[in-house]
């Protein structure tokens, strides 16, 4: 398992995304996991919430994807947004014209990938 965190200053902070990621990758297998958003640009404030997009197959619809691994993550010491794509939505929406899933494969950082 690789992971990523010496972009983060507060190691209360990079302890509570490891644990995170942690329980995201036993309960779900992901491709990989990308912090993106203020905590990966290095803008967070007290607001700011944690963006991740977790990458992984699955069959679940959209709606469920998301609350099935926020299910897993508690309990959740962060606001969390968590987009969840399979890898086959990943590469038609970069066909097409995405900046935004652009932007977090470009910038985000990458908090875990499986090995290949």
């Amino acid at each position: 398992m690789r992971h990523s965190k010496a972009f983060l200053k507060s190691p209360v902070n990079a302890a509570v995304l490891e644990e995170i990621v942690r329980k995201i990758v036993e309960a779900f297998r992901p491709e990989r996991i990308i912090l993106f958003g203020s905590y990966a640009y290095g803008t967070s404030t007290q607001d700011s919430d944690v963006d991740l997009l977790v990458i992984m197959d699955t069959k679940a619809r959209p709606a469920e994807r998301s609350a099935r691994i926020a299910k897993v993550c508690r309990p959740r010491y962060l606001a969390m947004d968590i987009l969840v794509r399979t890898p086959e939505e990943i590469a038609k929406r970069l066909k097409g014209f995405d900046p935004f899933l652009e932007e977090i494969l470009t910038r985000g950082k990458v908090l875990y990938e499986a090995p290949r």
